[in-house]
């Protein structure tokens, strides 16, 4: 989910989580979130997103470096494994595990590299004026899942509230939309260097989890609305004996403060794209993953389990609510799964600006937007979602 954008460049891991081969067999629609059916139930597929027949497009093998270690985030990916849509475009797939050492935009941007990386846009215009030829063929995300989240008690309902607080974010990057939203309020990091509690605030990094907003040693804590915020609403209230709530919460969504910014996209190599018949692979890589997000919206408990099955070690529970969450941030697509708002894209680049990530406007070969909307034209059903709603789930104990 969140990853360094430090611009070291780091070899790329040898594991391969998952590889797709000929013909993946359809797996049985979980009668509850993460529980898979018995073996004798029939396979449900959408008509939208039922595999092709086989490509007459030579075979490829190539490799999609994840953001983040196995999660439901990508669990698109994995349900175009899963349900042969990679094989039906004659597409071998080695799904690359990223982590917090990982860099995937630098692993990206190396010449041996693979060939389909999951980053932040952010992260990749930054790492563009290091040099990265990186570019954005697919942007999967339609809106922030970034949010700022505090108890109801510290009355932190606002951005321009964290002045004098401590104001927990992950580095490297991650902190990008809390540090613009703050900038907006005229607020700047510096607190801890004894500076002025009416402009500042305390910049702390957090670990990748919520246990310094658990342990109240931070006012307020960054949080992905499809996981650390999750995390606080599984965790037991000492007092109550009971689960956190939404109520007991002050939550800063960044898409409310015009500071959100583009994140998850596929991106490939400029150079790499270049190359003869390399961007009709990449049309069929990103066909296949589109019609694997169209699976997941229709089916997401499917997805839950393809995503354990892909090795992810996180309990059922919070698969399921991360899977929802992620939906929604795909859903609705009002110019096609895949296609880059134009919109979006401007504000990312001028937040992104504004507060120092890039300095100058990205070169007009950043994002490509011809390889989605070619791949939408043999995609049949519906590629907008444009009825999709959220489903409500409840959370579970520990995730579990």
């Amino acid at each position: 989910m969140r990853v360094k954008s430090v611009l070291a460049l780091v070899a790329v891991p040898a594991i391969v989580l998952a590889a797709c081969t000929s013909g993946a067999t359809p797996s049985p629609s979980a009668s509850a979130p993460g529980a898979s059916a018995p073996a004798s139930a029939p396979a449900v597929s959408a008509p939208a997103s039922a595999p092709a027949s086989a490509s007459t497009a030579a075979p490829a093998t190539v490799r999609l470096q994840l953001q983040w270690n196995p999660q439901a985030q990508f669990g698109g990916y994995f349900a175009a494994d899963q349900q042969g849509y990679f094989a039906a475009e004659n597409l071998t797939v080695q799904m690359v595990p990223g982590g917090a050492d990982v860099i995937p935009q630098a692993v990206g941007s190396q010449p041996d590299g693979p060939e389909f990386t999951i980053a932040w846009v952010p992260k990749v215009l930054q790492a563009r004026e290091a040099g990265s030829d990186l570019v954005d063929i697919a942007q999967i995300f339609q809106r922030s899942g970034t949010l700022s989240v505090s108890w109801k008690d510290n009355a932190i309902t606002e951005p321009c509230k964290f002045a004098g607080k401590k104001v927990g974010v992950w580095d490297f990057g991650n902190e990008f939309e809390v540090t613009a939203g703050a900038l907006a309020c005229g607020l700047t990091p510096g607190l801890e260097n004894n500076g002025d509690p009416a402009k500042q605030f305390q910049k702390v990094i957090q670990p990748f989890d919520m246990t310094l907003l658990l342990s109240r040693q931070i006012d307020v804590a960054e949080a992905m609305i499809y996981n650390e915020y999750a995390q606080v609403l599984e965790a037991q209230n000492p007092e109550t004996g009971q689960l956190y709530k939404p109520e007991d919460l002050n939550v800063i969504n960044w898409n409310d403060y015009r500071v959100a910014m583009l994140q998850d996209a596929i991106f490939a190599r400029k150079a790499w794209l270049d190359k003869e018949g390399n961007r009709d692979i990449a049309v069929r890589f990103v066909r296949a993953s589109l019609k694997g997000w169209m699976y997941c919206r229709d089916h997401p408990d499917d997805c839950v389990k393809y995503t354990t099955d892909a090795g992810s070690q996180l309990g059922a529970g919070h698969q399921a609510w991360m899977m929802n969450e992620v939906n929604g941030l795909v859903w609705p697509s009002p110019l096609g799964v895949g296609v880059l708002d134009p919109v979006f894209y401007g504000q990312t680049v001028r937040i992104a600006k504004n507060a120092g990530v890039i300095k100058n406007n990205p070169s007009p070969d950043a994002y490509d937007a011809s390889i989605a909307k070619e791949a939408l034209q043999s995609i049949t059903g519906d590629t907008k979602g444009t009825d999709f709603k959220k489903a409500t789930l409840q959370v579970t104990p520990g995730g579990n």
